[in-house]
């Protein structure tokens, strides 16, 4: 039969307008459903604005560590209000971008909740339309769990577009949005708190990055609370919050923010009325292909919960494309040695095997590290340490895994990661000269092993 459209995209995120705007290029007749802002949650409430957050924040330091090289300044003072209306104004201004992104490649967009009527038609605003294929690329959504007293907590959706600074805030959660929120208020002048229910923070990181952050965070004073999680939240009359915790304590805050983790946002998606199914932590169940068990729909993204990173879901969105409509060009997503970049303060930047993972898939191990003072410190009171560590496999020379915490970790560790992409060694790295001087010169330096 002759159907609307050859793919119907539900969600406007980084995933499926990739997916999109590579299909309609290739010569499909592509449709896009967006029901709330385009981009999704990286440009309007994740990667984009926050790492703009934490730009902001890290301006105290900077101005802190001014005097040492011969600056005079007057007290510097913060706006919250400037910082958040300057945000908005470039999100809206990466909305307008994608918007173009897509009416230039040919797209229709459908501005309202798409839901699936069966294998093959969506509606929307009242509309149904007919699709060969169905693109779910709805994208996650921040849980708050429901404790007593919950509805007076906010999750990330809401911290973006908060009035005015709190200045006391507790900070729910040990992931990586947690950790990098936690040094946002606390760069910007919050009197911060960091609970987390477990040991230690960043689990699945390695465990040099874990213990040397949180002595990193400690340093600047900031409130680090482990084995603790919170019974209750009750609002007072002067509009402050008590917040029990279950071993008993009690503690004062004017903002309880939890970051503890992203459900798929399916709601109302008619799902019911197809033959897809749902993984056991609620995902989109898919083959390797992004196709579910109805053969007709497909999804990606932070729906499917494998690797939750916008690269990520950019990648499979131009898999998805090129195998419908070009299959030629297509090459399945390879989920090994995926860089990726914490922005707290400091950085962390990490890419291949943890030590815990390299030796528990067997390898023998040759652990390479270093720690020292950056130079930009060394005019300056801070005693601020970065981190940087080589994961070796002692049998190939092949460098397993690379890790680091300091300033600009993200950026040194992308160029890291295609060496680490190509087979690397370590001889290869000792090979390499250094540009000097510079902090990321020291991956090139470590000669000796720490650990083995």
């Amino acid at each position: 039969m002759a159907y609307d459209f050859d793919l119907y995209v539900i969600g406007a995120g980084s995933g499926g307008v990739r997916a999109a705007r590579f299909a309609a290029g290739f010569g499909a007749k592509v449709a896009v459903a967006e029901s709330r802002y385009l981009g999704g949650t990286c440009v309007n409430v994740g990667c984009v604005p926050k790492k703009l957050l934490v730009y902001g924040a890290h301006f105290a330091e900077d101005f802190e560590q001014a005097s040492g090289f011969g600056w005079s300044l007057d007290e510097a003072q913060f706006d919250w209000p400037t910082l958040i209306a300057n945000k908005d104004r470039e999100i809206n201004r990466l909305n307008g971008i994608y918007r173009n992104l897509l009416v230039n490649s040919g797209v229709t967009l459908h501005e309202g909740h798409a839901s699936i009527v069966d294998p093959h038609t969506v509606e929307i605003n009242g509309e149904r339309f007919s699709a060969k294929n169905i693109l779910i690329a709805t994208g996650g959504w921040p849980q708050i769990p429901e404790i007593p007293g919950h509805e007076h907590a906010i999750s990330s959706n809401q911290a973006f577009f908060l009035k005015e600074l709190p200045k006391r805030v507790l900070v729910v959660g040990g992931g990586y949005i947690a950790v990098e929120f936690a040094g946002i208020f606390h760069g910007l002048g919050a009197q911060t708190t960091l609970l987390y229910r477990g040991e230690l923070f960043l689990r699945g990181f390695d465990g040099a990055v874990r213990k040397h952050l949180q002595e990193e965070l400690t340093k600047r004073g900031m409130d680090l609370q482990f084995n603790a999680d919170i019974e209750r939240i009750d609002k007072q009359a002067d509009g402050s919050l008590k917040v029990t915790l279950k071993d008993g304590r009690q503690l004062e805050a004017d903002c309880v923010f939890y970051a503890t983790g992203r459900r798929p946002m399916l709601d109302n998606l008619g799902l019911e009325n197809t033959g897809v199914k749902l993984d056991k932590k609620g995902f989109v169940e898919v083959d390797e292909l992004y196709q579910t068990a109805e053969p007709s729909i497909l999804a990606l993204g932070d729906v499917i919960g494998r690797v939750q990173l916008t690269p990520v879901a950019l990648a499979e969105g131009m898999a998805v494309a090129r195998r419908l409509f070009k299959p030629e060009q297509y090459r399945p997503v390879d989920y090994k040695m995926i860089p990726t970049a914490v922005f707290s303060l400091p950085n962390i930047g990490t890419v291949g095997l943890t030590e815990e993972e390299a030796r528990e898939a067997g390898h023998d191990v040759q652990i390479f590290e270093s720690r020292f003072r950056p130079m930009k410190l060394t005019l300056t009171e801070c005693q601020e340490r970065t981190l940087m560590k080589l994961v070796v496999d002692a049998k190939t020379d092949k460098v397993l895994g690379c890790h680091m915490v300091g300033p600009d970790a993200g950026e040194i560790v992308q160029g890291l990661a295609i060496a680490l992409k190509a087979g690397a060694t370590k001889r290869d790295f000792d090979e390499t000269i250094g540009v000097h001087p510079t902090a990321a010169e020291e991956f090139v330096t470590m000669r000796t092993p720490v650990a083995g």
